[in-house]
């Protein structure tokens, strides 16, 4: 498996989570925009991203990648409090550490956010994404809402 508290995972998801809701895109369709190069460059060198504002590094991504804006805003739809990008990156770190072992780390972002469960993490009106690890990696591995 994975190592867990793994930082450079971290960084990329919360990062990804980030431009998703600056340019209102599905989180899938920022890592198509970005790339399998962009995410696995930001994820080899998220140490050396994480030294500059996420801000400024998603500006530079979002500018490089010529990612639109969109219509998803699932944080005006949120009827309660909108958890944090870095709380929402957080829960696909560790997804993505439960399933994948440290060589597929990158085959797990792209899996991931390509699949069923991203729209599942990104309603923030269940009270999907702040179950714990073991139960949404369990759901994943099942193909659905266990």
């Amino acid at each position: 498996m994975a190592k867990k508290n793994n930082n450079n995972l971290f960084f990329t998801c919360s990062l990804i989570e980030y431009i998703g809701r600056n340019r209102k895109q599905h989180r899938r369709e920022i890592t198509d925009y970005l790339g399998r190069e962009n995410i696995k460059r930001i994820y080899d060198y998220a140490d050396v991203f994480h030294c500059e504002p996420i801000q400024k590094v998603a500006a530079e991504f979002m500018e490089q990648c010529n990612i639109p804006e969109g219509k998803f805003d699932n944080v005006s739809m949120c009827r309660y409090t909108v958890p944090d990008y870095w709380d929402i990156g957080e829960v696909y770190e560790r997804l993505i550490e439960d399933i994948y072992d440290d060589a597929e780390i990158e085959k797990g972002i792209w899996d991931i956010y390509h699949s069923w469960i991203d729209a599942h993490i990104s309603d923030y009106n269940t009270d999907f994404y702040y179950q714990p690890r073991d139960y949404i990696a369990a759901c994943y591995k099942a193909g659905e809402i266990l």
